[in-house]
């Protein structure tokens, strides 16, 4: 019988910078739900916390077919009755740029307690600034 390998320890995690200019949306959280899950990493372990901390700068830029701009809805609802409300990717855009890579990201995570704890290290910001220069975030290479 073939044991599998279980790594064991908290490992380091460092931080990451993103620039989401000009970046397409779907390579952009893909690239990062790998770094937050630590697939990046050769000692990952499946449904372990291994992953990184990831800091996305410059969120209104990205790369946006303009047909997705107009056709790509966002649900919410808020619990009441005729409560939905129904956004377009143009509005989104405009209002909060953060919450679509955010959305993005989310939807390649896993939707449990690990996912929940993975998501709170992804820290997106708009504009090219960011609190988290004492973290020394480093691009990845």
């Amino acid at each position: 019988m073939q044991k599998s390998y279980v790594n064991k320890g908290k490992p380091e995690s460092n931080w990451i910078l993103f620039d989401a200019s000009d970046q397409s949306l779907g390579r952009l959280s893909t690239r990062i739900a790998e770094i937050l899950l630590g697939k990046h990493k050769p000692n990952f372990t499946p449904g372990g916390d291994m992953g990184d901390y990831v800091v996305v700068t410059n969120a209104e830029k990205l790369q946006i077919a303009p047909k997705q701009l107009v056709s790509k809805m966002y649900y919410r609802h808020s619990g009441y009755p005729g409560g939905l409300k129904e956004s377009t990717m143009d509005e989104m855009l405009r209002k909060h740029p953060d919450r679509i890579i955010r959305r993005a990201v989310w939807g390649m995570l896993p939707h449990n307690r690990l996912g929940r704890k993975l998501i709170k290290r992804l820290k997106i910001f708009v504009g090219n600034e960011h609190i988290h220069e004492a973290q020394n975030p480093q691009p990845l290479s």
